[in-house]
């Protein structure tokens, strides 16, 4: 069973650079509004990252209320952009292999695909 089930036409957005870790839901609302230029109610994910870069947090409006989720890792770092500003858009499967520790810029398959004649 899925926690967090998104809608379709969701949109995952990275605030690429460094966020102050000690912002809660009103410091990311207003972070999301006057630096990313978007709506912290639009439905759209939004995904901040420390300075150490071992912790991100996603805050996300479910329709009901805004969601503020936080993860750790234990060891390595969260893979983010090198701009010091702006947004990055994320896929699902993207969001996954981040929230893993997964450097989700250059997946590979395990197989080629064959090329059609």
């Amino acid at each position: 069973m899925s926690v967090i089930e998104l809608r379709a036409g969701t949109r995952i957005w990275l605030a690429a650079g460094v966020t102050d870790m000690r912002r809660g839901f009103h410091g990311l609302s207003a972070q999301v509004q006057t630096v990313l230029n978007e709506q912290p109610y639009s439905g759209h994910v939004f995904v901040f990252r420390g300075r150490r870069g071992d912790i991100i947090k996603c805050l996300w409006f479910d329709g009901d209320g805004l969601c503020l989720f936080a993860k750790r890792l234990e060891r390595g770092r969260f893979v983010w952009p090198k701009a010091d500003s702006g947004t990055v858009s994320l896929s699902r499967a993207q969001l996954s292999m981040l929230l893993e520790g997964i450097d989700w810029r250059r997946p590979e398959r395990t197989f080629e695909v064959p090329a059609a004649v």
